[in-house]
């Protein structure tokens, strides 16, 4: 990605600021509800004494320590550090570019849900790819690293839920 690349794709939010209001509190709003739906089907499956209940609890949990872990060695910087723009979503993160997390964390929570209950599961994929959408259009994440996150996420579920 470069500065005029992301000019020409972030061009119709900018001049459409009601466009850009729904991107931004889609940033906000979506994430939130995903972490919130996590902790609810812990319980349920506590509540339901179901055996999946430590798949679903340390299948995210490990990938998420292991993947930040990651990030923080990494420290890619992010597109409005490397390079001339002005981003859509403002942050004061410097680093900690790649892989995104936000975008691991919700399709990571997606395959969780997809392990318990595949019609949810495939909505919060959907849910996941917006999101990383959003991410790169914000200004706060590379191609790269939404990609990477959400592949990530997805091989993570893959491993915890159906390889294990």
């Amino acid at each position: 990605m470069t500065a005029q690349d992301y000019q020409t794709w972030t061009q119709p939010l900018r001049r459409r600021p009601r466009l850009r209001r729904a991107m931004l509190l889609l940033n906000r709003i979506l994430p939130l509800l995903l972490y919130a739906l996590y902790p609810i089907l812990l319980l349920f499956l506590l509540l339901r004494q179901d055996d999946r209940f430590l798949r679903v609890l340390l299948t995210p949990g490990i990938s998420f320590v292991l993947l930040s872990i990651f990030r923080d060695r990494f420290n890619a910087p992010r597109p409005y550090e490397a390079l001339d723009i002005d981003p859509l979503i403002r942050k004061n993160t410097k680093g900690h570019s790649f892989p995104s997390r936000h975008v691991f964390s919700v399709s990571v929570i997606a395959c969780t849900f997809w392990f318990v209950c595949p019609p949810v599961g495939i909505l919060l994929m959907l849910c996941a790819v917006l999101i990383a959408i959003i991410r790169v259009l914000g200004g706060v994440h590379f191609p790269r690293d939404v990609i990477a996150g959400l592949g990530i996420g997805i091989l993570s579920g893959i491993i915890g839920f159906v390889l294990l």
